[in-house]
């Protein structure tokens, strides 16, 4: 069954398609929040109320549009809901700085480095920068997208996503620093 017939199928309500749907996009969705809201339980809650509300809305769906990416942004605005009501006053516009006063960092050597490293590394980041890394560099939204999501100026999620690339790569290479003296050590 192709993704046409399973929207039309779920738009008349049928709960095998539905089932179908689910068993489809679950990991990947629940995969999507937990980045974003860092806590399996929060996680779960979101995947299943962003089901319910997919079929409930699933009529909405335009022929054009994918069914992952639909649901995908269904689940992203819940998680970005519950970052919001956890952090009140969380995003706050900052000063306007040009691309030419930010100096970005570098990383020397990618291929040592593990994707737990760097997820590692990720989570350890403020929240504000890590749900824009994650959004930018994971779930492929651009910053005109992100910006949108999350109710900032454009410029704002150019700045904290630089910001936030650039403590990623010093914690990474702090990380990495710290295991080969303790290599060197014996430690």
């Amino acid at each position: 069954m192709n993704e046409k017939q399973l929207i039309q199928k779920c738009k008349k309500n049928q709960y095998s398609a539905q089932l179908t749907v689910y068993n489809l996009y679950k990991d990947m969705m629940y995969n999507v929040s937990l980045r974003i809201v860092q806590n399996r339980h929060d996680a779960e809650d979101i995947v299943q109320e962003s089901f319910i509300k997919g079929f409930d809305k699933v009529h909405q769906i335009k022929e054009e549009v994918s069914l992952g990416a639909w649901l995908k942004r269904i689940v992203v605005n819940a998680s970005l809901d519950l970052v919001r009501k956890r952090k009140k006053e969380y995003w706050v516009d900052e000063l306007h700085v040009s691309e030419e006063e930010v100096k970005e960092s570098e990383i020397e050597d990618f291929s040592e480095m593990t994707v737990e490293l760097i997820k590692e590394c990720m989570n350890n980041l403020k929240e504000k920068y890590r749900v824009i890394l994650v959004l930018y560099m994971i779930e492929d939204y651009n910053h005109r997208e992100i910006s949108e999501l999350l109710g900032l100026k454009e410029s704002t999620v150019r700045n904290q996503y630089r910001r936030g690339k650039n403590q990623l790569i010093e914690t990474i290479q702090k990380t990495k620093k710290n295991e080969l003296e303790r290599l060197h050590t014996g430690a």
